[in-house]
């Protein structure tokens, strides 16, 4: 389910040549993974913002959309040797 006006894959991009390949907010080097643990860790949107005022909300959007998407594959965990 997307929100009204959002598409994830327009804001987060891919690039092997920023952060190391990790998934960052279009036009930036700030990882989707730092916008995650900024919420994770209690932060609000708002509070995002104020840190990285280069932000908009639609951005902090896309990053939980992006992780939801990851979320709804299928894993296995295996031991390993």
């Amino acid at each position: 389910m997307n929100a009204p006006g959002i598409s994830w894959p327009e804001r987060i991009t891919l690039d092997p040549d920023i952060c190391n390949g990790r998934p960052t907010i279009r036009g930036t080097r700030i990882a989707v993974q730092t916008v995650l643990d900024f919420l994770g860790a209690g932060d609000s949107p708002e509070d995002v913002l104020c840190e990285y005022p280069s932000l908009e909300i639609e951005d902090i959007r896309a990053c939980l959309l992006a992780a939801a998407s990851v979320m709804k594959h299928q894993y296995a965990i295996r031991q390993s040797a």
